[in-house]
This record gives structure tokens, C-alpha cells and sequence, in this order.
């Protein structure tokens, strides 16, 4: 019997990716969605026969907490283009890439498209956002392509394989499987990249979505579909790079208003959470968590104890996670209305969970936790940043706002231990804040 063995590159590379997962749950973050939506896609890539998708690593370093540019992160981005460039100059490798390569052009403009039909309606904010993280992934992931084309000499789009006409489905390849043709009369779309969930769903079942609406029950469901890949790194609007179009960041935490009103859109969401489950749907039901956050931030504290009285804890674990990669000034209200609901171990989760973005973004949660009161939950955020990040980051963060932050970061290093503090004010001298 033959046994393969993988190029030593390759081979470096899916240990190290090994190890990274080996850190985290499989059942929660984006490594969760990655195991739920493609498990033969990245079975494939933990195993050497694909390479995973740079942006989809980056999304497994922050589930980590850690950044792209540190350490682990680059030492990751060093193996992964040495085992792409032995991967992608084997036999047929270019004709490869350049079927992918027109994959996520015709999937970029997709997302164009979606984006304009989406702006300015209301009730849609998870789709749009969804819509512009579909674009930017598209987008990373053509340069990522057009760059491994050039280190293999391939970018000629005369080479082996001639780019598919634009309606034209392209070959199920790892991470970006397209659904199954329901009927040979319609003309097949576009293959669902890795970057794009099933559709949101809509409907007053959805609670968040219209309220004026009656409660139907579920449609039956479509035939079966393929796991569609899944997300990658964290770009859109929901994830703090909302781009101009994205629809504003909401302000400070709404109270919860109509106790009622609150109680029956939480009840709403129990109710079409239990049924999306019970059917497989779990697409549908990560959109509805997801439509959840777009609603006011005093009514979350309602979902969960419905939530958790329905035995659907793992799903409000999943809103908190999704909750800590929002704009900063929804990040703030959402963590806001959470202590002020008597749920401070949920509010210190979601900030805990916050603390791999950009230090820009964190400055902003900060300032906007302190206009509203929150001083408390600032500072748990400076502690949690201080304990994940290096002096380095704690040092750039404060320069954004030294007045309130260095006193801040300097006292949660004090309480954490008189070695970080030291470090701390040695990377503030250096940085000539301190």
C-alpha cells in the first residue's frame, strides 16, 4: 500500500494549525462555525490535501485572543506561504488558483450587489453587515490568490485553465462548496464561498425583524443543501470595520422599554431558535442570535433567561461571543445594559472577549463606557486588555487617550502584579507617555 507523505512545508505548516486548534473549543467561536459548516473542508486542510484560507486562520488566532501580528500569529503567516508555494507549484496548481481567483471575483460582486440592494432598508442590519464581510473577505482573498499566482509565475489567465464564464458554477473545492442544483431549469448561482452563511432569516418569528407581524410557524424546509464554507476573519460592519455604507453604530444602551414588548421579542426568538434547531437549521439560527444584537440592548438581558429557562445556554454563549466583535459604541451599550441588568460575569465576558481587536476600537469602548456611567466596566475592559496583550499594545492604546487611560492602565496593572506595572510604565516612558 503507497502511503503519502505530505512536503515537509505542508507538513509544518498543519502541525502548527493543529496546535492552534488544540487551544480552542471546537464548539464555540469561529473555529465552531468552521466544524459546523465545512467539516470535510477543514478536515481536508488539517490534513495537509488543501490550504486553509489566510483570513480563516487569522479568525482562529482571535478566537485565541491573540493578533495576526504577533508572535504565534506571524511565525503562522511564515508557514503558511511556505506550504502554499510547494502546494501551489504541484501539478495543476495554477489552473487551481485561477479558478478560485474568479470564484471570489464573481463573488465579490455578488456582495456588491447585495450591499446596494440591502443599504438604506431597515430590518437588515445582520444581512447587510453580513454582505460587507462577504465583500472585504472576497476581496482578501483575491489578493491572497493574485499573490500566490506571482510566486509561481501563473497570473497569465491564458495558462492551463481558461476563467468560467460568469454565470458559471465553479468546481466544489475545499472551504468554497457550492449548493446542489434543485432543478436543471434555473441556471445554477454562484458557489457559496467559505465567507458567507445561509440566508438571514426573516419574518416576525424573528422577533428583531418586524414586530407588527403575526407568528407563523417555520416553512418546510428546502431541500438538503451542502455545508457551505465557513466564515473567515472578522472584517464587516458587525466586527468594528464598518465601512461608510454599513448603517451607524448604535449609541448608548437603550433601556429596555415595554417590559411586554421585551418579553414577547425574547419569547419570539425561544420560539424560532428551538424550531431552526430541531430542523438543522443552524445557519438560520447563528443569523437570528446575530439579528438579536441589532435590537435594543435592554431587552438581551430579557433573552437570556429565556434562553437559558429553554435550555439554550450554548446559544447565548454564542450572542456574548458574537456581542464582543460589534463597533465599539454598540460593544459599550451592549456591555453597559448587561451590568446594569444585574449580569456583570456576562458583561465581564463579553469585554474579556473584545480584547484581540484593534487597540483604536478598544479606545473607543472605553471613552464610550465612561460617558455612560460604566467606569467599572472600563476598567474591567483595561484589566482584560492588560492581561492579553502585550506592555507594547497597552502603551498604544493609551496614546489615544492618555488623560483617562494611562491612570487607568496603570492601575490595572498595579492590582494585577508590581512586574506588569513595571513593564507597563517602561513601555509609557518609551512611548513618552509617562
Amino acid at each position: 500500500m503507497t502511503v503519502h507523505q505530505l512536503p515537509a512545508e505542508v507538513a509544518a505548516f498543519t502541525g502548527w494549525l493543529s496546535e492552534l486548534a488544540g487551544r480552542l473549543d471546537p464548539g464555540r467561536g469561529w473555529y465552531g462555525v468552521f466544524a459546523d459548516r465545512d467539516p470535510e473542508g477543514m478536515r481536508a486542510c488539517f490534513e495537509g490535501a488543501d490550504i486553509l484560507p489566510w483570513d480563516v486562520v487569522e479568525s482562529l488566532l482571535q478566537d485565541l485572543g491573540e493578533p495576526a501580528d504577533g508572535p504565534r500569529g506571524l511565525r503562522g503567516r511564515a508557514l503558511h506561504r511556505a506550504a502554499a508555494a510547494v502546494h501551489d507549484g504541484g501539478p495543476g496548481g495554477t489552473a487551481a488558483l485561477l479558478e478560485r481567483r474568479d470564484l471570489m471575483e464573481r463573488e465579490a460582486r455578488y456582495a456588491e450587489s447585495r450591499i446596494r440592494d440591502l443599504a438604506g432598508t431597515t430590518g437588515h442590519a445582520a444581512a447587510l453587515s453580513w454582505a460587507h464581510d462577504d465583500l472585504a473577505r472576497a476581496r482578501a482573498r483575491i489578493t491572497e490568490l493574485t499573490e500566490r499566482l506571482d510566486r509561481i509565475g501563473g497570473t497569465d489567465r491564458s495558462a492551463p485553465a481558461p476563467p468560467a464564464p460568469p454565470n458559471a458554477p465553479a468546481a466544489p473545492s475545499a472551504l468554497t462548496r457550492s449548493t446542489p442544483p434543485a432543478a436543471p431549469t434555473p441556471p445554477t448561482p454562484p458557489a457559496e464561498p467559505v465567507s458567507r452563511p445561509r440566508r438571514r432569516p426573516r419574518g416576525a418569528r424573528y422577533a428583531y425583524v418586524d414586530e407588527a407581524e403575526a407568528l407563523p410557524v417555520p416553512e418546510p424546509l428546502p431541500a438538503p443543501e451542502l455545508p457551505v464554507g465557513p466564515a473567515a476573519a472578522p472584517r464587516g460592519a458587525r466586527f468594528g470595520g464598518a465601512p461608510a455604507s454599513a448603517p451607524p453604530a448604535a449609541g448608548p444602551a437603550a433601556p429596555a422599554g415595554d417590559p411586554a414588548q421585551a418579553a414577547r421579542a425574547a419569547g419570539n426568538a425561544v420560539y424560532a431558535l428551538r424550531r431552526l434547531r430541531a430542523q438543522g437549521r443552524s445557519g438560520d439560527a447563528h443569523a437570528l442570535l446575530c439579528e438579536a444584537l441589532a435590537g435594543p440592548p435592554g431587552w438581551l438581558p430579557v433573552l437570556a433567561a429565556e434562553l437559558h429557562a429553554a435550555g439554550l445556554g450554548a446559544d447565548w454563549a454564542t450572542l456574548l461571543w458574537e456581542a464582543a466583535t460589534l463597533p465599539p459604541a454598540r460593544l459599550a451599550a451592549v456591555a453597559g445594559a448587561l451590568a446594569d441588568a444585574g449580569r456583570p460575569h456576562d458583561c465581564e465576558q463579553v469585554l474579556r472577549q473584545g480584547v484581540a481587536r484593534p487597540v483604536e476600537e478598544l479606545a473607543g469602548a472605553c471613552a464610550a463606557l465612561c460617558t455612560e456611567g460604566h467606569r467599572a466596566e472600563a476598567q474591567a475592559l483595561l484589566a482584560a486588555f492588560l492581561r492579553a496583550r502585550t506592555p507594547e499594545d497597552a502603551a498604544r492604546l493609551a496614546a489615544a487617550d492618555p488623560a483617562v487611560l494611562v491612570p487607568g492602565l496603570l492601575a490595572a496593572a498595579r492590582a494585577a502584579s508590581p512586574a506588569r506595572e513595571r513593564d507597563l510604565a517602561h513601555a509609557l516612558r518609551v512611548a513618552g507617555l509617562a
